[in-house]
């Protein structure tokens, strides 16, 4: 399970360290991707897997087609070079305006990548106790 945020930067040749507290878990072959609300999607390659299988499952509309093309289309496979370092594809850096301050963030089975910019407008947290209150339709109390 990956968690917490962790402020990075990505260098000239777009590489980015991943933190050592989500590297033992990333494992050695991962997967990134297109995410939503801006940012990128890093999954372990079983996550990954878990993932692709449930995209299989959706239906044949065109929202389900939308759907599979654009979390597959841009995906990468990736390793960790000695130094922890990733390089990010130019266009997935573009998709999520990965420029130089960076925020990666762990969200149960996956590792979101934010530009710095991106995560301090979207995760202001000032309606967090309404949200809390709508999950518990969920099941999900606190």
């Amino acid at each position: 399970m990956f968690m917490g945020e962790f402020d990075h930067s990505i260098d000239a040749k777009g590489r980015i360290i991943i933190p050592s507290k989500f590297r033992e878990d990333l494992g050695d072959e991962f997967v990134i991707t297109l995410g939503l609300d801006g940012c990128l999607f890093v999954y372990p390659d079983s996550e990954w897997q878990a993932f692709v299988e449930k995209l299989k499952t959706l239906p044949g509309t065109k929202e389900a087609r939308q759907l599979q093309r654009y979390f597959m289309a841009g995906a990468a496979a990736c390793e960790a070079d000695k130094q922890g370092r990733i390089l990010i594809p130019a266009k997935l850096r573009e998709s999520a305006g990965l420029e130089k301050d960076i925020v990666l963030v762990g969200v149960l089975n996956k590792i979101e990548i934010w530009s710095k910019e991106r995560w301090d407008k979207n995760n202001d947290y000032d309606d967090v106790d309404a949200i809390a209150e709508h999950m518990s339709g969920y099941g999900i109390s606190f």
